[in-house]
């Protein structure tokens, strides 16, 4: 009889074959060129990105994606990011995963499998806005994102993009609002006659109050602008009549962009329920703790006050009007960041709106075979959303000033069953794990015996 180490080995072998088959690995490539120009990290090295060459009919087609991974406001936390991926190309990973959006496979991707896809890595701290000239001797900090996304943008200009017949600009979280920041701008630089749209993944931040009734986030955005020296590659649209650090925020600009883009965000983005209603800093004594980490755990009175958050999203949202160029997909899950993973995606499994998954909506919507522009109802109606569950030890800080993509809002340890593989590695086989068994093709039986 197998012991409980080879059991455990087999199944994680057999999940394993299945996570890799939903997605496909693709090596870096540094601009190095950038270098000379200023296009430079935080740390003043080389932007970099992951391009995975279309096929057969998607030859001349591009997706764009930004990554996503937060900001830094001020000198303190720009130096806390410096030194790791979100402000080096050093330490950046040398292949990474491309699943959802950006997959290779058309049962996974339908409509955009075999387009050319861009995964370009974050590392200015700023959603590519910033742009100061000096460099101060003793941080040796580099504020130069909208020099990056410069820099970067040519090199794949150079690499065919400049024939683009089809193309899409996206990204999640703080790189869905670089796709929305960014939107117009990168309609410019492809040719008059290709179908250009954006996209944006949980990047519709809102300026709100939190539950201590300030606007923290507010101040957090104006102190992102002012470190980076932002203002000049905002929307002049917008700057010719806000304060640049209202600017940040896409509620006040998106009227004005004339690019079509596509909203894909859940009304109770996990972490805008975390950094924006409830920040640590407006809840000292953690009441909001437990609640943040699975909303399953949230009182009837947080439960509350998060509809009023949706409430306040929703008519954030009002500003887009009813132009069928600007679609939507909101639905009222506990999630952030839903396109780049395959389970929420597309699969039998992911949420759904009006029977149609995001995929769908999205190549529906680029194609122009039917608009899309659905709002779920509320929390707790949709039963196919995959609410995110955080480990107490990924807790969020006490403060705005850090967040994380999908990717690191996953760094925590679900089972330590796999220490050597990544907290997402460990996460995704967990996930796998319970999907198998949903649908049938794993016994609870073996999984309980194991584990």
């Amino acid at each position: 009889m197998m012991d409980c180490t080879k059991w455990l080995c087999l199944l994680f072998c057999v999940v394993l074959l299945l996570l890799k088959a939903e997605s496909s690995y693709v090596p870096i490539t540094f601009v190095q060129n950038a270098v000379t120009k200023g296009a430079v990290c935080l740390d003043g090295s080389a932007p970099a990105y992951h391009l995975d060459r279309g096929f057969g009919e998607g030859i001349n087609n591009w997706l764009v994606q930004f990554e996503g991974g937060g900001w830094c406001n001020n000198v303190t936390t720009c130096l806390s990011r410096k030194n790791g991926r979100l402000g080096s190309s050093k330490k950046m990973a040398k292949q990474i995963a491309f699943s959802g959006i950006l997959n290779n496979r058309r049962i996974f991707n339908p409509d955009f499998y075999n387009w050319n896809r861009v995964k370009i890595r974050y590392c200015d701290g700023s959603s590519f806005t910033g742009d100061k000239e000096e460099v101060n001797p003793t941080t040796q900090l580099h504020f130069r994102g909208a020099r990056v996304f410069a820099a970067v943008m040519q090199d794949l200009l150079t690499k065919g993009m400049k024939n683009a017949r089809n193309a899409i600009i996206s990204g999640c979280s703080a790189g869905g609002l670089t796709s929305i920041l960014h939107c117009d701008r990168f309609r410019a630089l492809l040719p008059a006659g290709a179908k250009v749209k954006c996209l944006s993944d949980a990047g519709y931040f809102i300026n709100t109050r939190d539950v201590s009734g300030t606007q923290h986030i507010e101040q957090f955005f104006s102190q992102i602008v002012a470190t980076h020296g932002s203002v000049k590659n905002l929307p002049p649209s917008c700057t010719s009549r806000l304060s640049p650090g209202l600017c940040f925020f896409p509620q006040y600009l998106v009227s004005q962009i004339k690019t079509p883009i596509f909203f894909v965000n859940a009304a109770y983005d996990s972490w805008q329920i975390k950094n924006i209603l409830a920040p640590g800093v407006a809840d000292p004594e953690g009441h909001w703790h437990s609640c943040k980490l699975d909303i399953n755990n949230c009182s009837p009175d947080q439960l509350e006050l998060m509809q009023g958050f949706r409430a306040q999203f929703l008519r954030a949202l009002t500003v887009l009007g009813n132009s069928p160029s600007k679609g939507m997909f909101i639905d009222s899950c506990y999630a952030h960041c839903q396109t780049e993973m395959q389970e929420t995606w597309f699969r039998t499994d992911s949420p759904l709106l009006n029977k149609t998954t995001i995929a769908k909506a999205v190549g529906d919507w680029f194609f122009e075979r039917k608009t899309f522009r659905q709002i779920d109802c509320p929390y707790p109606c949709n039963p196919s959303c995959h609410n995110r569950v955080f480990e107490p030890e990924n807790q969020p800080e006490k403060n705005v000033t850090t967040k994380g993509t999908s990717s690191d809002a996953s760094r925590r340890n679900p089972n330590p069953w796999f220490p050597k593989l990544s907290n997402k590695g460990q996460w995704m086989v967990v996930l796998r794990i319970k999907q198998l068994i949903i649908s049938g093709l794993l016994p609870t039986m073996v999984v309980l015996a194991i584990l």
